[in-house]
Formats: structure tokens, sequence, C-alpha cells
């Protein structure tokens, strides 16, 4: 075996998970959740997905998430409060159960994505008009933030101002503010650090919770499916030559599809296993450049591993 065919080598992907003794299962994009002892139990599956469709899986893609957001909110509970107790496995996270707000809180700071697809053809992104004349990866004058609606499974989320989230009474204008106010300095803070590593923070999504009146920080943070990173140092040669950055996130993905005519609607294209094992060692790649630290993954057959240590957290025998 050649030295870059042992770089593919990678876990048993995660697509579902069986863990019936901690009760119902609710199924999202990436994530499996359970509900015990007043907690909520979050397991990142390796399950991919673009344009609000699930396509495929990575394999060791939910450690890799699970290990990007433990590091993100333990950097930020400074700024906010977040929902997380404890991390027993590698692609678990047990959290306070927090009365979400249904909006998609993103930032950016950069014009890319489904914003820079907005201002091509015309449209405002969530009510946010950017200047005349900008291209495509252009960084903009300071970071925006541009909502989105949270939808069920299968559903596309949609833009929406954020005067219409005080509008509609989706959260009082005090709550939002606070919200805003967090979700600009979470990703000040990120900017930061990652520009100390030679990175480009382009774009983020948030969720944020209420728990006893208080905005909490939820779901996860500043990992490779919620953000976009590019290389810094290359970033204006390409710019200036027509070229894309060099990217650290989902984004090649989203590329590759709409390269084969898939934006969301109809079939998935067929996804090569090659393919798959290269988004993987991508995504380990991008993490450790990302956080700064190792990213191994832990090669044990993952459902097995994550009822044991669930049981193990909860004191659960394997005959309940």
């Amino acid at each position: 075996m050649t030295k870059d065919k042992q770089a593919l080598v990678a876990p048993p992907a995660l697509e579902r998970t069986h863990l019936s003794w901690l009760g119902s299962r609710y199924q999202g994009k990436v994530r499996d959740t359970y509900q015990r002892d007043g907690l909520r139990v979050l397991v990142a599956t390796d399950r991919l997905s673009a344009f609000d469709r699930v396509l495929t899986t990575v394999p060791g893609k939910g450690q890799i998430l699970t290990h990007m957001a433990s590091y993100w909110f333990d950097r930020t509970r400074h700024i906010v409060p977040n929902h997380v107790v404890a991390v027993p496995d590698p692609c678990v996270m047990v959290g306070r159960e927090v009365s979400i707000i249904p909006i998609e809180v993103i930032v950016r700071g950069f014009l890319a994505g489904s914003a820079w697809r907005d201002y091509r053809s015309g449209k405002a992104t969530s009510g946010v008009e950017f200047p005349a004349g900008m291209r495509e990866f252009e960084q903009l004058r300071e970071p925006v933030v541009t909502p989105s609606t949270k939808e069920v499974l299968g559903k596309h989320d949609q833009p929406i101002s954020e005067a219409e989230i005080v509008r509609q009474g989706v959260v009082s204008a005090k709550v939002w503010d606070e919200v805003r106010s967090n979700a600009l300095e979470l990703f000040a803070l990120a900017a930061r650090e990652l520009s100390a590593r030679g990175l480009l923070f382009v774009d983020t999504k948030y969720e944020f919770g209420l728990l006893d009146g208080k905005v909490i920080l939820a779901d996860e943070i500043h990992t490779l499916d919620s953000s976009r990173f590019w290389l810094a140092d290359s970033y204006e040669r390409n710019i200036v030559s027509g070229n894309s950055p060099e990217m650290l996130d989902k984004e090649p993905i989203r590329r590759w599809l709409l390269a084969r005519g898939f934006s969301g609607e109809g079939d998935v294209p067929s996804i090569p296993d090659e393919y798959r094992a290269e988004l993987a060692q991508h995504y380990v790649r991008s993490c450790e450049r990302i956080t700064g630290r190792p990213c191994e993954l832990n090669m044990e057959e993952p459902n097995v591993r994550i009822d044991r240590s669930l049981r193990s957290y909860f004191g659960v025998s394997t005959t309940a």
C-alpha cells in the first residue's frame, strides 16, 4: 500500500445511532438527539449535508465536528454561557436542555456562498444590501448578521431580516440585541485567533436558546459544517487572478455538487467512495489547522463505542 493510500484510512462511518435505551431519537441533518435526565444528548454522526439535503457519509466527520465544537465552546464561554455539560465520547456532547430560538444567526465577514449568489442575482440577503461593484470573495467593511429561519429536516431554511424577527415576535428586541451582540463578539474572537494561524474567518452560523430567561449558546460552534475558513497567504493572489481562495471548509463539496447541476432539488448525484475518503482527510487536516491541535480519530466501531460511553456516563448497565 502506498503512502497516499495509507493516508485514506478512516474509521467505520456512523450513519445513524441505535440507542433505544436513551429514549426516542430525533434525527437532524447531521446529529441524532436524545433526552435523558433533563439533559440533551447530541451525537454527531458522519452524515454530510449540503443545500439542506443529506448526501452521504464522511468517515470520522462526527468526531471532527465534536472535537472542533468542544474546543471553541471552551474558548468562548467567557463571552456567553453555552449548553455543554460533558463530552463523554469523541462523537457526543451532553448539554443542558434549552429553549432553542428558531433562527440561524449567520455572521459574514466576506461576500461568499449564498450571499454572493443573492448579490449576483440582484437580491438582498436577509434584508442586507451589499455595496455595488463588489467581487465574489471580497471582504466586507465589517461583519454583518444575515439570519435565516431554522426549518425542519427536508425543508430549506429561509432568509429573514432582523427587523422581521422582532416584528413576528420570534424573540423580543432586547433578546435579539443580546443574541446579535454575542454573535458578533464570538465571530471577532475567532477571527483574531484564526488570523494568528494564517486563516481568514469567512462566515459562520450560531444557534442560541433561552434557559431561565438567559441567552445560551447551543448546538455547535465554528465547525467545518457551520463555518467557512480560507488560507490567508494565498487569498490576495487568488482573488487577483480570478481563482477561488484555498478553502478549509465544506464549500468544496457544495461546488462539486453545483458543477453537477445539483443545488438542493432533485436527485443527489452519486458521490464516489474515493471522493468521500478525500473529504475525510480534508476534514482532519482542516480541523488541525483551525484548532492548532492534533485531531486523532478513534478507529473503533462507532455505535459500539458510543453505546458503551453513554452507558458509563449515565450509569446504565448493558442489560437495561
